[in-house]
């Protein structure tokens, strides 16, 4: 695990820019003037899980906001992971009350502000920077990981329960590790992974 942990620390800086790129994306889901930004975010994660290392990544359709979904089952007779987590964010008013622009990630007293930089960017690209040190330094991961990304968590997750029942391949035979998200949207997901 050292040289994984010293990828990660020789890297930090890079990785910061790009955080700050993701959190640059206005992805609200709740106003539709935003549309064209969710499905860029949804664009943005399925390029950054390819480049990683993933495999198998896609957008799937629902009726709304795209699911971002991608594998990496290299482990034979290892257990299989599904991370669930969410691209997109709640709108920021109101605007006054934010110190720096939501959309421009800033650093204070070692912290990052930004919309989304908590819940659930942040979390979604640790994983993502967890995923790709370990697979540049040592070429495989020790479990298969699944990771599915919906753009609808912050309006209710209406089209997840649809989204499962459609693609039940995706979560079979994997333990879910949700990332924080409304506790509605990770009962979904567990549910469906253990009645497998």
């Amino acid at each position: 695990m050292d040289n994984v942990i010293d990828f990660i620390n020789v890297n930090r800086d890079k990785y910061l820019e790009e955080l700050k790129a993701l959190l640059a994306i206005p992805s609200i889901s709740a106003l539709p003037e935003h549309d064209a930004d969710v499905k860029r975010c949804a664009e943005w994660c399925a390029d950054e899980m390819r480049r990683i290392g993933m495999q198998n990544v896609k957008l799937i359709p629902t009726p709304g906001n795209p699911v971002v979904y991608g594998d990496w089952l290299g482990a034979p007779g290892a257990p299989t992971m599904l991370f669930y987590g969410h691209y997109d964010v709640q709108p920021v008013d109101p605007l006054n009350l934010w110190e720096t622009p939501p959309f421009e990630a800033t650093i204070r007293d070692g912290e990052i502000y930004a919309r989304g930089s908590a819940d659930d960017k942040g979390q979604v690209f640790m994983h993502f920077k967890a995923i790709e040190a370990y697979l540049k330094q040592t070429g495989k991961l020790p479990i298969n990981i699944k990771i599915i990304l919906e753009g609808e968590e912050e309006v209710g997750s209406a089209n997840l329960d649809n989204f499962i029942i459609a693609n039940k391949s995706i979560c079979a035979a994997a333990a879910p590790i949700c990332i924080p998200g409304r506790s509605a949207a990770r009962s979904r997901i567990r549910r469906s992974c253990w009645r497998r």
